[in-house]
């Protein structure tokens, strides 16, 4: 499913994201990427989506190679990858329905279809009785769930999320990764990328450890390390 090889990103100042990094996450697999700040955790969930580009190495998504993407591409690539982060980017000025049926009237999808497929994606994360509500009448629980049912509308078989529930409580933050186990479930890869080593350890999945940009440790059922 997601495929580096001697993957390298370097920043000004000669800061290093990540350095010759290579990693092969399977099909259905969840793994959480872990990490200080810096280390690079960031910087690979920005590589996989193509939202930045390697100076070095190979980059494979489900057995296309984005290393060189073209730009014209990377719609088509974001619809294959459901792609959650820390901040909510929310409409305020639309419903939590209009939210997340936005992803489809970009795609051109007809009216027909954005009604079955939001309404499919509220159900799966529990706002099916909310879709007329407004992002600031909803707790920020229930707005991260917004986001990852508009991450949902195309069916991806790839979910990252870079620290879902860094702006949440312990009661919400599990009530998000508890959801993403459920995509999980469905077949999807997912990859979290998180700090949170309460979560990290309740997982007992699969634990990639990054420091400095290299890999340091890959561990089948893991830990939080650092």
């Amino acid at each position: 499913m997601v495929t580096l090889e001697h993957v390298s990103k370097h920043y000004q100042r000669k800061n290093v994201g990540l350095e010759d990094v290579s990693l092969q996450i399977l099909p259905g697999e969840f793994v959480s990427i872990v990490g200080q700040s810096g280390s690079g955790k960031t910087t690979l969930a920005k590589l996989i989506i193509a939202e930045e580009r390697p100076e070095r190495g190979r980059i494979v998504i489900g057995g296309w190679d984005i290393t060189r993407i073209k730009y014209g591409e990377i719609p088509t690539l974001r619809r294959q990858i459901g792609v959650v982060f820390q901040d909510f980017k929310l409409l305020p000025r639309k419903t939590i329905f209009e939210n997340v049926a936005f992803a489809l009237e970009v795609a051109g999808e007809s009216n027909a279809r954005i009604s079955s497929v939001v309404a499919q994606v509220l159900k799966i994360v529990g706002l099916e009785k909310k879709m007329d509500r407004y992002p600031d009448q909803i707790s920020g629980g229930e707005q991260q769930r917004v986001v990852i049912a508009r991450a949902l509308v195309h069916r991806p078989k790839l979910f990252v999320a870079d620290e879902p529930t860094g702006n949440l409580d312990s009661i919400n933050a599990q009530e998000i990764i508890s959801l993403l186990q459920k995509i999980n479930e469905f077949g999807t890869t997912v990859v979290l990328v998180t700090h949170n080593r309460e979560i990290v350890n309740m997982l007992k999945k699969r634990v990639v450890t990054l420091d400095h940009g290299h890999i340091i440790a890959d561990q089948k059922a893991g830990k939080y390390l650092l």
